[in-house]
């Protein structure tokens, strides 16, 4: 897999993770273990973001991500076009 879907990957492995972490502390509002775990993986979510965002340009379409060049939302493919490959 090329380092650009790595980086998307790793992206998403992280969403999900703080999205898991969420809906734990949901339930669990005292367990400052998970807490933790929570706030370091948003941590490593936003600089995995801003990383992606300087290398290969804005992650959203809806104004949280300035383009700094052309509109470059356009010339990448939707997130359903992207083949992830267990073998790659």
């Amino acid at each position: 897999m090329d380092p650009k879907h790595q980086a998307l990957l790793r992206i998403m492995e992280l969403e999900f993770t703080a999205i898991d972490l969420n809906l734990f502390l949901d339930t669990h509002p005292g367990d400052q273990r998970a807490l933790g775990d929570y706030n370091a993986t948003v941590q490593e979510l936003m600089a995995a973001k801003m990383a992606y965002e300087s290398r290969y340009g804005p992650i959203l379409n809806y104004g949280l991500s300035p383009s700094p060049q052309a509109w470059r939302w356009i010339e990448e493919p939707w997130p359903w076009e992207i083949t992830f490959r267990a073998e790659d």
